[in-house]
């Protein structure tokens, strides 16, 4: 019996295993310009299309913040901002208007929970989409770029998701940022495989 499989080096395993290691969470305001450019962005979300898909479904896509719609998405991060809490004070409204101009390159991640096939749930399309996004992250990096997602109360805003036009089953999950790194903190200590493995049958899992 054989089995097809993509052509890879002899070095691939220990490639992949110092990019995948060497990803590091950079916050957006520690990303500085240039960003990747359009060659290099389209590179960067080629990767994603590589994410395992259950049905071919498509359940995600992103959408690019250029910068001169950075002013637009400060308004609806502090129209968001109002929505939540109507007493919030000016300097918390500029806060939250600052967010939007943070990282050189900026990405939506929307995902579509009735898309397609009603069977595949919708965690299987939220998994699809987090490995769309890993693979966007470990490229950026591969290309020499920082990375970091972010989330937040306002990409639950009704505003903000009339201003992008998304259906009923659509949810905004989290922005990417892209850009180079200004600076970085201490990598934080990352999980051994015993702190996040265990084996069915013994004591610490079900039987």
């Amino acid at each position: 019996m054989t089995f097809d499989s993509s052509p890879v080096t002899p070095g691939s395993a220990a490639m992949a295993a110092e990019l995948i290691h060497a990803r590091r969470t950079v916050l957006p305001k520690r990303l500085v310009a240039p960003g990747p450019d359009a060659t290099a962005l389209h590179t960067i979300l080629q990767a994603a299309g590589a994410a395992p898909d259950h049905g071919q479904l498509l359940p995600w896509r992103f959408i690019s913040v250029p910068g001169e719609q950075r002013a637009a998405l400060a308004d609806l991060f502090a129209g968001a901002l109002l929505e939540r809490d109507p007493g919030a004070t000016s300097d918390q409204q500029a806060t939250a208007r600052e967010k939007a101009f943070r990282a050189p390159t900026l990405l939506l991640l929307i995902v579509d929970a009735t898309c397609g096939d009603p069977d595949i749930d919708f965690a299987e399309r939220v998994l699809s989409a987090g490995c769309a996004v890993q693979n966007v992250l470990l490229m950026a990096t591969a290309m020499g770029f920082g990375s970091s997602l972010t989330s937040g109360k306002a990409l639950k805003s009704a505003t903000l998701r009339n201003h992008l036009r998304l259906s009923t089953g659509e949810h905004a999950v989290c922005f990417v940022s892209l850009g180079h790194v200004a600076s970085q903190r201490t990598p934080r200590r990352r999980p051994s495989v015993a702190d996040y493995l265990s084996v069915l049958g013994s004591n610490n899992d079900i039987d």
